[in-house]
């Protein structure tokens, strides 16, 4: 007979989330705590903030007219445009139309 004992001292569920919070306690001290949680949440909102705004700005790129009028030309040219900026796209453009003298 096969007998399954899990011995008392191992925590299950809800048991770790107050051991993590005592080990905090007695690591930072009861004062760090909240400095600590609101140096985190600051970290967080600034993180998410940088993210909100790095995905706008890729957007913005993305959607200008101007992006899509070099996207356009370069296609016409047979020009592949993937991985190109707008800066590198406009020279090969520009390198295009002068070799085939348009």
């Amino acid at each position: 007979m096969v007998v399954n004992i899990v011995p008392l001292f191992i925590p299950t569920g809800m048991e770790w989330i107050w051991l993590i919070i005592i080990g905090g306690i007695v690591i930072f001290g009861a004062k760090k705590i909240p400095e600590i949680a609101k140096s985190l949440g600051k970290a967080k909102g600034e993180f998410e903030k940088g993210q909100i705004e790095g995905t706008r700005e890729v957007k913005k790129i993305l959607n200008s007219d101007d992006r899509v009028k070099l996207l356009k030309a370069a296609e016409s040219l047979g020009i592949d445009a993937e991985g190109l900026s707008d800066e590198e796209l406009k020279a090969a453009i520009n390198k295009e139309l002068s070799k085939s003298g348009k």
